[in-house]
């Protein structure tokens, strides 16, 4: 047997242009199917193991997928939002705690989350350089953000304006950036954590004034004992201090001001059997369990690659066929080296086997560079995958 691999061997390396000619083409058919499978594969490992770490997700009426989506990936947009008054309630009926999240704005180009010291604790987050936010105007950045804006604790980064003629907004936000997550590989590496309450300033939902007193003299309309009557031209600051983040109020009650979505943490099993049964009810707002909702979600996409592996079987079958005529006509024109081998004592299982070690090298030749090509596919698609979702 170790002459045959040997006589085999020395076949392949002498025809290598053939044999690569013939790998490439086992490669080429094998590549596609080996990719979709490990693509699929991570892409539904990554969206179960999230959702099955949520308990229980509460929003608006509306998509549930967008709802999911929105609070567990930060992705997409939620057409509806909730109140603060939602995760009060929640809160009260001392069945679970809520955990507030705010996913509108953006900053630098990356998502902007409003949310609470809880999530970080829940999500089990540290972070790798300075310390999470605890007043207004501050903010955290996950791994990839940090990486690829190339700041760290210390810096300054400005909130983006979606809509410049929208003046309900108010001017951009400059963030003082107090820390960097560690790198968890999921969406939190691709988002700018804040606290709620800087969430609801970028909203315009929040403004700070100067001081009449230091208002520029040009926007003093009168002055005297009664107070200062400034005009329109009052200035509003970009940037939360510690000397004039007491100017800072919101518009309307903490109860009125949105959430996009609410991260239910239930106290044990029976709570969360009550809060599912009041929340069935509820005409304005839904309790989602997220393993339920991807499931879902990923019952389509194994729907599609259904269709894609039936595709690539007669792809497959197709290559085999080719293969085949392939290998018919190396045969014919082998044919006196191959009588050649029978007159010096060759026995034809001998000749079988040679033939079949020599195959069996291009074919293992070619899975090789199909699955790494695949491999290498996957990566890729998934780095793509965490960028554009």
């Amino acid at each position: 047997m170790s002459a045959i691999f040997r006589l085999a061997t020395r076949y392949v390396v002498h025809h290598r242009w053939r044999s690569s000619v013939l790998a490439m083409g086992v490669a080429v058919a094998f590549f596609f199917p080996m990719a979709l499978s490990l693509l699929v594969s991570g892409f539904s490992e990554n969206l179960a193991a999230r959702a099955d770490a949520t308990p229980l997700v509460c929003g608006a009426r509306g998509s549930r997928f967008d709802l999911i989506l929105d609070a567990l990936y930060f992705r997409g947009r939620v057409s509806n939002a909730l109140t603060m008054a939602e995760a009060e309630l929640i809160m009260e009926s001392g069945l679970a705690i809520p955990v507030p999240v705010l996913a509108r704005g953006t900053a630098g180009g990356r998502r902007l989350v409003g949310t609470v010291p809880e999530y970080f604790e829940f999500r089990e987050r540290s972070v790798a350089e300075g310390r999470l936010p605890l007043w207004i105007g501050e903010a955290v950045l996950g791994s990839r953000v940090a990486s690829e804006l190339e700041l760290g604790a210390g810096d300054k980064l400005l909130t983006d304006q979606d809509n410049l003629y929208d003046l309900s907004k108010g001017y951009p936000l400059k963030l003082a950036i107090v820390g960097v997550l560690t790198e968890t590989g999921t969406p939190d590496d691709e988002v700018v954590f804040c606290s709620t309450k800087t969430g609801w300033i970028v909203e315009g939902l929040a403004h700070g004034h100067i001081s009449a007193e230091m208002q520029a003299e040009g926007s003093v309309l009168s002055r005297d004992s009664g107070g200062i009557v400034l005009d329109s031209s009052i200035t509003e600051f970009a940037e939360i201090t510690p000397n004039n983040v007491d100017s800072f109020h919101f518009h309307g009650t903490a109860e009125d001001l949105p959430l996009t979505s609410i991260i239910v943490l239930p106290t044990d099993q029976r709570a969360e059997t009550k809060l599912k049964g009041r929340y069935r009810v509820s005409a304005t707002a839904q309790l989602l369990e997220p393993q339920d909702v991807i499931s879902e979600l990923l019952g389509f996409v194994f729907r599609i690659k259904r269709f894609f592996d039936a595709n690539s079987l007669l792809a497959g079958a197709a290559a085999s066929l080719f293969m085949s005529i392939i290998v018919a006509l190396s045969l014919q024109a082998r044919r006196r080296e191959l009588e050649a081998y029978f007159k010096l004592g060759v026995s034809r299982a001998q000749i079988a086997g040679l033939l079949a070690c020599e195959f069996a090298m291009i074919i293992a030749v070619g899975l090789s560079i199909a699955f790494a090509a695949a491999w290498a596919a996957s990566l890729a698609g998934q780095s793509v995958g965490q960028v554009l979702s």
